[in-house]
């Protein structure tokens, strides 16, 4: 958890602020955690997970966490969060789950209507700066939606931008794709570059957590509950052990350790799934089910194990002081998992308010 004295620093630089801002599907809080750091006041974070709440506001300070369901809310309830005579940011990323490759777009998903509730209250409100974050295939397979947003946008009056960015360009150590997109009244405003477009330049999974104490798989470390390593079978403690240290994955391994499914032609494709990271690279996106073996390139660069929910925070670029549970209660792994794998990584957040500062500074 931040210090004190941190936690006020952020509060009275945060407090001067010109922009005024509000966070949507605000989760764990990684948004506002990088808008506050770069200047801007968040006065509140809306999310139906109450679970979120203890992330959120321990974590943030200024910002009250509000359990509304926004399909039942309406613009007034919104705007009046916003503090008088400042601009008003309206931020959010809406659930991805309906357009990631991983569920394959299939049906209609019932957080579909995110978005267009997101844009109902850029109607009703009319902020003079929006900050929008989602998966690159929202730009196409939840195309429909995305041009609805931005008709929105364009309906109203605003200058615009969207690309699809690299977080390892923006010092993030996770070689991440997010579509980002800007939107302000007061003129034309422009996705920043990240810049570190070389890849020896990206900061590396050693830099992110080699500090961190040594695990074996089971073992959890005393002063820190979320770098607790799970408990692997007997058959896949084998297998990390026959994947070489720095890289290695399954095809490395001896014909018995092989799962079944891998061995059809269809299988072949996942060989990175009970792979290690690299030590001199970013790591590979951080899903919510990041901390399992088994679900992708997660297995430690040479310790015996998958990362832990704190390496995953780290990785995402989450200060590891931050506080994702409450300490008097018995850790919930699951939802920290989906809370860290959800996020908006912090540091793209802390680009982003930079960005939003400078841009009202030129207009």
């Amino acid at each position: 958890m931040a210090s004190e004295s941190t936690k006020r620093r952020m509060q009275v630089k945060a407090a001067s602020s010109r922009i005024s801002a509000v966070d949507l599907f605000c989760g764990a809080g990684g948004l506002t955690h990088g808008l506050i750091r770069a200047g801007i006041s968040v006065e509140a974070g809306v999310d139906t997970d109450e679970m979120a709440r203890h992330a959120y506001e321990v974590n943030n300070p200024g910002a009250e966490f509000l359990n509304w369901d926004l399909s039942k809310k309406r613009s007034p309830s919104v705007e009046k969060l916003f503090q008088p005579d400042k601009f008003r940011l309206l931020a959010g990323c809406a659930p991805c789950q309906p357009f990631s490759r991983l569920t394959n777009g299939q049906g209609k998903h019932r957080s579909w209507d995110l978005l267009d509730y997101f844009g109902r209250l850029i109607r009703g409100i009319g902020p003079e700066l929006v900050s929008m974050e989602n998966v690159p295939e929202l730009a196409d397979r939840g195309r429909p939606v995305f041009e609805r947003f931005l008709s929105v946008l364009k309906a109203n009056d605003y200058w615009f931008d969207w690309r699809i960015v690299r977080c390892q360009e923006f010092g993030i150590p996770q070689t991440r794709r997010r579509l980002v997109l800007l939107a302000s009244k007061l003129g034309p405003i422009s996705i920043p570059e990240g810049r570190l477009r070389v890849s020896k330049q990206w900061k590396t999974v050693e830099e992110a957590i080699g500090n961190l104490p040594h695990l074996e798989s089971g073992e959890e470390c005393s002063e820190d509950n979320l770098h607790v390593a799970s408990m692997l079978s007997d058959l896949n403690l084998r297998r990390i052990k026959a994947t070489p240290h720095n890289g290695g994955t399954q095809k490395d391994w001896p014909e018995d350790l092989i799962l079944d499914c891998h061995r059809k032609a269809s299988g072949r494709s996942y060989y990175v799934v009970y792979g290690r990271m690299w030590w001199d690279k970013p790591s590979p996106t951080m899903t919510t089910l990041c901390t399992g073996l088994g679900n992708g390139r997660f297995g430690h660069p040479d310790q015996d194990r998958s990362i832990t929910l704190r390496e995953a925070a780290i990785l995402q670029s989450f200060p590891r002081s931050y506080s994702f549970w409450p300490p008097e209660k018995r850790l919930n792994k699951k939802a920290v998992g989906r809370f860290i794998g959800n996020a908006v990584p912090p540091k793209l957040g802390q680009v982003l308010g930079a960005t939003l500062l400078k841009h009202i500074a030129q207009y």
